[in-house]
């Protein structure tokens, strides 16, 4: 398929295509023409890495971990090594503060709102993950 397939059918721009190429996070062959030809796991491919860059994960830090991902679930696919294991370690940490945050922010959100709004239209609580 070409850039311009892949673009669509992954909702990413061609321009940020071709940075993850660039990068080395997304590969394609060269048609004879000169474009770029990306294989049907390409899709899967660029949506991990979406997933890791919507996680605070820079492209260096998804380079090293794509090759312990499978594409098509993002399971294991091999067995990374105990730097990139600390690496990601120190991520996860990173992302469980975010989220206490966000909840902390949340919790005095709700706090205000049913002070000043009235009875009748107050918010729901929010269910917990």
């Amino acid at each position: 398929m070409r850039i311009g397939g892949l673009a669509r059918r992954t909702g990413v721009s061609e321009r940020s295509l071709r940075y993850y190429e660039q990068e080395g996070l997304l590969s394609a062959e060269r048609t004879p023409g000169g474009h770029r030809d990306y294989e049907e796991a390409a899709v899967a491919r660029v949506q991990r890495i979406q997933e890791l860059y919507a996680a605070g994960l820079c492209s260096s830090k998804i380079a090293k971990l794509l090759p312990c991902m499978r594409d098509s679930d993002g399971g294991p696919a091999a067995t990374a090594d105990d730097f990139l294991v600390s690496e990601l370690t120190v991520e996860r940490a990173r992302i469980d503060k975010m989220i206490e945050d966000l909840q902390r922010s949340r919790s005095l959100l709700d706090g205000i709102i049913d002070h000043a709004a009235p009875a009748k239209t107050k918010i729901p609580p929010t269910p917990q993950a």
